[in-house]
């Protein structure tokens, strides 16, 4: 698995471009990873899903360099992540371990969580975050979401996910 980094706002539109442009033989599998979060309209709450990694697309493929000749006939930016010299550097056995293991698998989706504080500490007791608390880094209760530290792409990375704190103790 590689990860495309393309600009902001243009990850779905890179995914449909390369599915037209190399067919399924060269694209294997095409996606944008998403998180659900709570997002306050007129007073409601309404669920949604936001991109958990703006500007990049994970893609799968036999032929990296093939899938990089074609890139250049993009109309914007987009470029391999982890290429030095010719060469293109998937992702890690880990990095694609708590990538799955966080998100569903058919929707590329990093569902809503919920957990309660007992005490100073975090315990989810539904959804993908539920075994990850000691990566959680941060939580905003009021916007309800977790920043979890992670390490992807060659680097370590805050990304937001969707806690819903539902009682303190």
């Amino acid at each position: 698995m590689y990860v495309l980094q393309v600009p902001g706002g243009r990850e779905r539109a890179t995914c449909d471009l390369l599915q037209k442009m190399l067919g399924d033989e060269l694209v294997g599998e095409c996606f944008v990873p998403l998180f659900e979060s709570m997002r306050r309209v007129r007073g409601e709450w309404h669920r949604e899903q936001r991109r958990l990694f703006p500007g990049y697309v994970f893609l799968t493929t036999p032929d990296i360099v093939r899938v990089v000749q074609r890139l250049r006939e993009l109309p914007f930016f987009a470029r391999v992540i982890g290429g030095h010299d010719e060469r293109y550097v998937p992702l890690s056995a880990e990095e694609v371990a708590w990538l799955q293991a966080l998100t569903n698998v058919e929707t590329h989706t990093v569902e809503f969580s919920q957990g309660v504080i007992e005490g100073d500490e975090v315990k989810v007791v539904k959804g993908p975050l539920r075994g990850q608390e000691a990566k959680i880094r941060k939580i905003d209760r009021h916007k309800r979401l977790a920043f979890l530290e992670m390490h992807m792409f060659g680097r370590t990375k805050v990304v937001k996910v969707g806690l819903e704190i539902v009682s303190k103790r």
